[in-house]
């Protein structure tokens, strides 16, 4: 039996890191004293000051852009999919009474396009950058 490949599944791991290094000189734009980590890690470390709630609680909050990723193909718009997507997320915290600290993304793809996933994460950073909110990491697949 012969081993299993990425590249068998279509997956080139060269474009993806291209990608993400785009991605990385990004979404620093967000980062503030409180982010501990850099973007690849999978995940991000978020050392908040909370020194003006004295009983804090998180509130997280997770969503999807729905259809409108379809109308943004048509258009060939996809930087209005990262505003969105924050706005949907960012919405549901301030609800709960709560502030959006930090954001992580996933970007989910048949086909791997760079300068579609650059534009999406160009939208979310913009989005996070406008309410005090880093984007600490997330995924591309």
């Amino acid at each position: 039996m012969t081993g299993l490949r990425y590249a068998d599944a279509g997956v080139d791991i060269n474009r993806q890191d291209e990608t993400t290094d785009q991605i990385k000189s990004i979404v620093r734009k967000s980062f503030g004293p409180e982010i501990l980590s850099d973007i690849g890690t999978f995940g991000g470390l978020y050392q908040p000051d909370l020194t003006d709630c004295p009983q804090p609680v998180l509130v997280p909050s997770t969503d999807s852009v729905g259809t409108k990723l379809k109308v943004a193909f048509m258009v060939g718009s996809h930087e209005s999919v990262g505003l969105d997507i924050v706005g949907h997320c960012a919405n549901d915290v301030l609800v709960m009474g709560a502030r959006p600290l930090f954001f992580l993304d996933y970007i989910g793809m048949g086909i791997h396009e760079t300068d579609v996933a650059v534009a999406i994460v160009r939208g979310v950073t913009e989005a996070c950058s406008k309410i005090n909110c880093a984007v600490i990491g997330g995924e591309l697949a």
